[in-house]
């Protein structure tokens, strides 16, 4: 089974309050995972970040469970996605940092993986996780 996996972040100020949203649709267009996280102040590009990563620690700890044999990641980050795939420096050690983690957890997943960019038209249910934990974090503050 070949995955579709759908991340976004976003901070409300830059930095400022931010979330994560990730979303995981299996070749039948099923959602097998959900999640999303208010994270704290930060940019919006580690908020890009921290959700894509925390999509890869889904599919390290999915590894040996699914009969998974790819995931197609899904980013409305031109930014993360054109550095992940090593074709922009990265000159912010704090994103360098996070790019590291994201690089180990590649390298340790047996199937290949893609990182693709999108419209945010084209990753919709990733954005609104990240908006609903941006909201129930103000609702509760």
């Amino acid at each position: 089974m070949r995955l579709r996996v759908f991340t976004d972040g976003g901070a409300r100020g830059n930095p400022g309050p931010a979330g994560t949203g990730v979303v995981v649709k299996d070749s039948l267009d099923n959602t097998v995972y959900e999640y999303n996280e208010f994270i704290g102040v930060s940019t919006n590009n580690e908020a890009e970040y921290t959700a894509f990563l925390t999509a890869l620690r889904w599919l390290h700890e999915q590894n040996q469970v699914n009969d998974v044999d790819g995931a197609d990641f899904f980013l409305d980050s031109k930014l993360v996605v054109e550095q992940i795939n090593k074709r922009w420096k990265i000159k912010e050690q704090r994103l360098l940092d996070l790019a590291k983690n994201c690089w180990q957890l590649i390298s340790t997943l047996p199937y290949q993986v893609t990182i693709k960019h999108v419209g945010r038209s084209e990753n919709t249910e990733a954005d609104l996780l990240v908006n609903q934990a941006l909201d129930e974090q103000k609702a509760g503050a």
